[in-house]
Order: C-alpha cells, then structure tokens, then sequence
C-alpha cells in the first residue's frame, strides 16, 4: 500500500472516530451497531488540537515549541469541549509565561497526566515514523506544551510509536501478540508495560467488554485510555469501522478513544477502509485531508535531503 493513503488515513481516521465518538461521550458502556449519520459530524478539541499539530509541524518542517503554542492559541475554540487544562495554559502563555513553563504550573506543579497530549499527536508519528529516537523527542516536546506529568507525556509517546508500528506493518501482516511486544520493548513506563501486558492476556481471551473496562479503562487519564485504543485496534485490525465502533462501545471517554484508535487503524489501513458514509459528513474533511498531503511532502522532502 502507497504510503501517502496511510498519511491520509491516520488524520481522517482520528477526526472520523473523534466525531462519531463524540455523540456517546460519558455513556457507561454502549450497545452499538452500525452508526448512521446523517447531517454533519463535527469534530471535537481532539481534532481541533491535531489540525494545530500539523499545521504548525508542516509550517517549520519539524517542531518549534513557540510556533505550536501559539498554533494551539489561534485554534482554539471553546465550544470544541476542551477540558479544564488547555485553557489555563493558554491564557498563561497570553499574559507572557513562557510556553515551556506554562503546563508545569498545572495541578499544584504536577502537570497534566490527562490524554490530552496523546490525542492529539498522531501527526508526530507521521512525521517520524521511521526513527523512534525523533519520535520520542518531538512527542515529549509537543505534549509539554500542556501535559509535564510523565503519565501524560508517556502515554503520547506510546501512541505516537503505536501509530508508527501500524503504518509500517502491511495490512495483512499484523500480528497482535508481536505488535504489543514491540511496544512493551518500546515504553520506559512501569504503569505502561503493566497495562501492555494486560492487553496481551486479553487479547488472547477474547475477554467481555466489561473486563477490559475493567482492567484497560476508558476514563480521562492517558493510562486508562492510550492502552485501550491501541487494544480497540489490535482486536479489530482487518476493518477500520469494527474497531470504531468497539471502542465507542466501550464507553466512557469515547471521543478520545475512538479518536486514537481511528489513527492507528488509519494508518494502518488507509484512507480507502474508512467508510465514505461517515468520510463524506465530516467537518474540514478537505481541509484534514489537505495536511495529511503536506504532512506526506514534508516526509519525502526530509527523506531526500
């Protein structure tokens, strides 16, 4: 598969799974087929934060901190849903705290260990997809703009590799098992490779919706959401919209997971598995789609060099 359709997937997906995911938000747990749409899917501040992702990524060739924070800044639309974090954080950078030293003031000088870094990071992986050191920095530095706790920043860097891993590996050649062992080789987290070790069982055992509820979660915090995304995938892996559709029914904070599910299984499908039903509805699609492109030329540009 030509990789630009991988590019294209993983942006589209994300948005697709962030809109569809949206209209169950909060819901326990989910009885869902099919999910028709009629009328527009509008997306959520997962997409708006991506579309700032790329497009400040596409802008510099790479990252600039002070770039993207403001990126984020102009983007930012209240209505979007954001949570309490963000906001702070960009009023503080408005009064001229500096975008390094913004997010550290969160939660009593913790930082944010919220999925909001991991949501939003799929267009690193694009960028970065071959070079896991690259990879690793530039999703570090673009989580700490908003999230300095090491769950927060973790949990991105996990999904960003993941996303990597599943644009790499040929449609018909992912193997599960395999695909969360290189993760677990991957993260630097005890709490992470507890949960990837977690994933690993329940995949093998076809567990109930309940049990990885359960065990994976499906709140707010990067630990109990990235893992659960990347699970919705893996047991999904051969149809793009099965695995939406899991990771909406499993409830909770579905736009964010079916968000980040919809980029791995994006990536690792293309942008031809995502049902033009929902592809057709959703908001900016042309616009999504148009930075999947640059984000595609910027690639080759760096390849050639």
């Amino acid at each position: 598969m030509i990789l630009e359709a991988k590019f294209l997937g993983c942006l589209l997906g994300a948005a697709v799974g962030d809109a569809l995911g949206a209209n169950f938000e909060g819901l326990p747990r989910i009885e869902t087929g099919w999910i028709e749409v009629e009328g527009l899917l509008r997306y959520t501040d997962d997409t708006e934060m991506t579309i700032g992702v790329a497009e400040s990524l596409i802008a510099n060739r790479g990252f600039s901190g002070e770039h993207m924070a403001w990126t984020f800044i102009k983007n930012y639309d209240p209505s979007r849903g954001y949570g309490p974090g963000p906001p702070r954080v960009f009023r503080w950078i408005r009064s001229g705290v500096s975008w390094r030293e913004a997010a550290r003031r969160l939660y009593g000088g913790m930082g944010s260990f919220g999925n909001g870094a991991a949501m939003r990071i799929a267009p690193v992986a694009l960028l970065y997809y071959d070079d896991d050191e690259k990879l690793r920095e530039t999703a570090t530095a673009v989580s700490e703009i908003t999230h300095t706790h090491p769950l927060g920043i973790e949990g991105a860097v996990l999904q960003a590799y993941s996303i990597a891993q599943a644009l790499k590996t040929e449609p018909n050649k992912l193997e599960p098992t395999e695909f969360v062992e290189k993760l677990q080789q991957f993260t630097e987290s005890p709490v992470y490779l507890e949960k990837l070790k977690t994933m690993k069982r329940l995949l093998a055992s076809e567990a109930p919706r309940i049990q990885v509820i359960r065990e994976l979660g499906h709140s707010v915090e990067a630990f109990n959401s990235v893992p659960t995304a990347i699970y919705s995938f893996l047991k999904n892996h051969k149809n793009f919209a099965e695995a939406i559709l899991y990771a909406i029914s499993l409830g909770g904070d579905t736009d964010t997971i079916a968000s980040m599910t919809g980029a791995n299984a994006g990536a690792h499908k293309g942008v031809e598995a995502i049902p033009e039903t929902w592809l057709k509805n959703l908001e900016n699609r042309d616009y999504i789609q148009k930075l999947a492109q640059k984000l595609w030329e910027v690639k080759r540009e760096q390849t050639l060099k």
